[in-house]
């Protein structure tokens, strides 16, 4: 197993301690089954497509817990018995976990012909949000030709 050394990091970064963690465990065996996407709609819309083949929208459960996704799989026992000669489609329950960043929500989930999708959406709020700092004088206070320079600079 591959070890990462965030020394240098920590020396220059405040609060990223949660970042040596997930990358612990993420460097661990991931499992494989069942397959799924995720992909990038817009610059703040995200969609995780799974293939599960053989399940019924009733044996799918999708929990988010603060910033993370659970989405788990029981499958029902089946009371007949079969004898199979090949069995290549995977019928065992599983439970698969999402890492979500600060402010990403699920918004939808749909099931339809064994794909399971699930919607995502970053809302950053207002307070969050970058703002630009106007810089005043000795005293403090913006002068009236500051303010028109800033939004000058802005418009060009």
């Amino acid at each position: 197993m591959r070890t990462f050394d965030l020394t240098p990091l920590y020396r220059s970064a405040i609060g990223f301690d949660r970042l040596a963690s997930l990358l612990e465990q993420r460097a661990e065996a991931q499992p494989s089954y069942p397959p799924y996407n995720i992909e990038l709609v817009s610059e703040d819309q995200y969609r995780i497509v799974m293939a599960l083949a053989g399940f019924s929208r009733d044996e799918v459960e999708i929990v988010t817990e603060r910033d993370s996704l659970h989405v788990t799989g029981r499958k029902q026992k089946d009371d007949v018995q079969r004898t199979f000669l090949h069995r290549g489609i995977a019928a065992r329950d599983f439970e698969q976990r999402f890492q979500l960043a600060n402010h990403v929500k699920v918004t939808t989930a749909s099931f339809d012909n064994g794909m399971l999708t699930i919607e995502l959406v970053r809302e950053v709020p207002e307070a969050l949000k970058p703002r630009k700092i106007a810089i005043g004088d000795a005293s403090g206070i913006i002068s009236g030709d500051n303010v028109k320079t800033l939004e000058q600079r802005e418009a060009a």
